[in-house]
């Protein structure tokens, strides 16, 4: 079991970095374009540049929010923390909503950090 907890940190891991760069891939995106619009000459150019901001800003909050406990959660199972066994339960049940990948991740996570003989390996 202790083979499969280290997967699923190191799953958490890699899935919680993806989520971080693509905070950083739509923050610097909108940026961009929250720039081009407003150097435009437009009557409306000042409101879209700053709807594309708080966009940028919103999305960047919400794939931080979710990527950054991920990356948490996995080293705390490579560590076999027991804190992390709950959020790595917690994190779990919330991925069954990403379908396919996140649900069939959430089930194999969930059975394993639910198992008696994962639990042990906890102290």
């Amino acid at each position: 079991m202790a083979t499969h907890v280290k997967v699923i940190g190191v799953c958490f891991i890699v899935f919680g970095a993806m989520w971080v760069l693509g905070a950083m891939f739509s923050g610097v995106v909108l940026t961009v374009l929250a720039g081009f619009i407003g150097q435009s000459d437009t009557r409306d150019a000042a409101m879209g540049a700053t709807v594309l901001g708080i966009t940028g800003v919103a999305l960047t909050t919400i794939l931080l929010a979710i990527g950054i406990p991920q990356i948490i959660c996995g080293i705390g199972l490579l560590g076999f923390k027991r804190w992390a066994r709950i959020l790595g339960i917690v994190l779990a049940a919330i991925s069954l909503v990403s379908v396919p990948v996140g649900t069939i991740f959430g089930i194999y996570a969930i059975v394993i950090l639910f198992s008696k003989e994962t639990e042990a390996l906890f102290p």
